[in-house]
């Protein structure tokens, strides 16, 4: 099993990231990947998370009508768009993948049994 993130970088506030998520050797429709995120000093917590199946969503407030979570089954990726950067949401960003098909449960770090290897997001203000 294997999780690829890749697209972070630096952007002045009120910018744009998207970031991509690769998966690989699993079954993809069957799980929900989510997108997570630690700041330097602070806890790992829940972004966005995404049913590969159904394509229902899920977001944490802070990033409601900002952040696009979406995927491609065809290509095993997740995107994470990210408009009106902020420099609070400066931060290593992770995808990872759960088989979890609770809403609820998709926001907790202990429902994702595997992670990618995270892609930092610098925006400078």
């Amino acid at each position: 099993v294997q999780l690829q993130a890749y697209g972070g970088g630096l952007v002045q506030a009120g910018g744009s990231l998207r970031l991509s998520c690769v998966a690989s050797g699993f079954t993809f429709e069957d799980y929900a990947i989510g997108w997570f995120r630690q700041a330097p000093g602070k806890e790992r917590e829940f972004v966005a998370a995404i049913r590969v199946n159904s394509g229902t969503t899920s977001y944490k407030d802070s990033v409601k009508g900002r952040f696009t979570i979406s995927r491609d089954n065809a290509r095993s990726e997740v995107s994470l768009q990210m408009d009106s950067l902020k420099p609070e949401d400066t931060a290593i960003y992770y995808c990872a993948a759960t088989q979890t098909g609770i809403l609820s449960t998709m926001q907790l770090i202990g429902a994702y049994a595997y992670w990618g290897q995270g892609t930092l997001v610098t925006v400078s203000s």
